[in-house]
């Protein structure tokens, strides 16, 4: 298998895909996509042949098959002389700090606002634990330098611009300089992008 044949497993509706999928876009890396629908008939199945994880995404590369979206970005910014996370040591440190945040939190914000690349509904109550969580997106999302959260984009801009979007959908504006970076990331091409692909993928048989 030739670098260009690398494989991405992706999972439709699947905030994760579409970040490893934007990653794989800012490194303009040619990727073959499979998409897996999930909650189809027979989805789970289908993914276990795909992924021994039975989760997406999954990169298949020359040099085996790698499952996890942090370990595919660690993966893909290794393998690309460090392209998906800023130059400084420190500011290394905490994009990976906030990308590890991102994958293993929020679980309230996950529960009462789900994905979707289609339009829902805004979320008329909020729980004290999602309110909880949106005071933290709004103390990070203040701390970004501009338009992305260091000098350039980078992978914790697509774990944020996934958020932004997520937080958009359900009608939750933050305030103060977190709202230039929720509105930064939502008018980001890359997002507009992606999720115009997580729709196409909606259509695939």
């Amino acid at each position: 298998m030739t670098q260009s044949e690398m494989t991405l497993i992706v999972g439709t509706e699947s905030t994760w895909s579409l970040r490893v999928w934007m990653c794989l876009q800012m490194l303009k890396q040619p990727v073959k996509l499979e998409v897996v629908h999930l909650g189809a008939p027979g989805y789970s199945s289908k993914l276990l042949r795909l992924s021994q994880s039975g989760l997406v995404p999954v990169l298949k590369t020359e040099h085996g098959a790698i499952h996890d979206s942090m370990a595919i970005i660690e993966y893909l910014n290794e393998r690309y002389d460090g392209a998906l996370y800023p130059k400084s040591t420190m500011e290394r440190a905490l994009a990976r700090s906030l990308c590890a945040e991102v994958h293993s939190g929020f679980m309230a914000l996950r529960e009462q606002c789900g994905f979707s690349v289609k339009p829902v509904a805004p979320l008329t109550q909020r729980s004290p634990e999602l309110s909880d969580e949106l005071q933290r997106i709004e103390r990070i999302f203040a701390r970004a330098k501009g338009r992305f959260m260091f000098s350039e984009p980078c992978a914790v801009d697509t774990m944020f611009a996934v958020m932004a979007y997520r937080l958009e959908s359900y009608g939750i504006h933050l305030n103060t300089s977190a709202a230039k970076y929720q509105k930064s990331l939502i008018e980001w091409s890359l997002l507009q992008q992606a999720l115009a692909e997580g729709r196409r993928w909606l259509t695939l048989e």
